[in-house]
């Protein structure tokens, strides 16, 4: 068993890093459990065949935002705007040909992460303790004896400690967390029915050697009820280097093989755009369903179902056990936004 260490952190996605980043501004170490292999949680920027900074996972922000915003600006992260200027698209019936229409100039347009929304992840990590985040470190049990938790991993390691942030979704935590002694009884109902924001989700990016759209008098965006792609949008980078989409493709196609998927994709583009839609450098997507962000089949009344539900808002444990993460938050909550809300609140009561 390793030595007790202060505040152990339950996830490594935004909500984990922020609030271990936020602990360690005021002279607080906590040490990150992540279970899977990469941090972000579901921030997932990858780089496509030509170096393209491509998001499969969280990606837009509004100055409706300003903790995110605070957030970058003490990063020394950079945004940009949402391109949409040209002509956009919406597909009403397969049979009928797609109707034109153009998106006005916003006082509060969308905002990108120049670099790519992983940026923010990397910037976070270079300001904490690499020995402090560790990966692939499922945490399986959380055990109150005496006057500290123990945290028990897959691999059979424990770690102590005076306080514990589970900054996983909690429909997660309740599925993969053994807590003893248990969780009040309601609480125990209302985390396995707490929504987690993009589960089920498919997220698709394409790539290219040219902005060809643009130069047609194109936006990139798209709406559709008639193809596999129900919306997509301009994805070149803050440079304007790199080109390309991302986008969501109807849930069902989960059910394909990427390659089934990326040539349905393709057919719906080239009527609407031409044939240089057939030429992508490349083709990358994501299904938000592996065991790192859903597990079981849950059944949720309406979107954002529990998130920021009260008892999450409550220490448990004698205090010593605490909810964060983006479901967590009482503004925003599935968004970032919601994730940073949700790490500050915590850091202050830790601090």
């Amino acid at each position: 068993m390793e030595k007790g260490e202060k505040i152990i952190i339950a996830g490594g996605g935004l909500g984990g890093l922020t609030l271990a980043w936020l602990l360690f501004q005021k002279g607080i170490p906590a040490t990150v459990l992540e279970a899977s292999s990469r941090l972000g949680g579901r921030i997932q920027t990858i780089k496509g065949n030509l170096d393209t900074p491509l998001e499969l996972g969280a990606t837009w922000f509004s100055d409706l935002h300003p903790n995110l915003l605070w957030l970058l600006n003490n990063l020394g992260l950079k945004k940009y705007p949402q391109y949409s200027e040209g002509i956009s698209l919406f597909e009403t019936r397969s049979f009928e040909p797609p109707q034109h229409f153009f998106v006005p100039a916003s006082e509060s347009p969308s905002y990108r992460i120049a670099g790519g929304t992983g940026a923010l992840i990397a910037a976070l990590l270079q300001g904490l303790p690499a020995e402090n985040i560790v990966t692939n470190a499922p945490v399986t049990a959380i055990t109150a004896s005496g006057h500290e938790l123990f945290v028990k991993t897959a691999d059979g390691g424990m770690r102590a400690a005076g306080n514990i942030v589970v900054c996983m979704p909690p429909q997660l935590a309740a599925s993969k967390i053994k807590f003893t002694p248990a969780l009040p009884e309601a609480v125990q109902r209302v985390l396995p029915e707490v929504q987690t924001w993009m589960a089920g989700a498919l997220k698709f990016t394409l790539e290219y050697t040219e902005p060809f759209w643009r130069t047609e008098g194109y936006s990139g965006m798209l709406y559709s009820h008639a193809g596999i792609i129900t919306e997509m949008y301009d994805h070149t980078n803050f440079e304007e280097d790199k080109f390309g989409f991302t986008g969501f493709l109807n849930s069902s196609a989960a059910a394909y093989p990427q390659a089934i998927r990326k040539e349905l994709v393709l057919q719906q583009l080239e009527p609407l755009l031409g044939q240089n839609v057939q030429r992508p450098a490349g083709y990358f997507d994501k299904v938000w369903a592996d065991a790192f962000v859903l597990q079981g089949n849950p059944v949720f009344q309406r979107p954002h179902h529990h998130n920021g539900h009260p008892l999450l808002q409550l220490p448990y444990m004698e205090e010593r056990l605490f909810f964060c993460g983006t479901e967590t938050a009482t503004a925003f909550a599935g968004y970032m936004e919601g994730a940073v809300i949700a790490a500050k609140r915590l850091a202050a009561q830790l601090t």
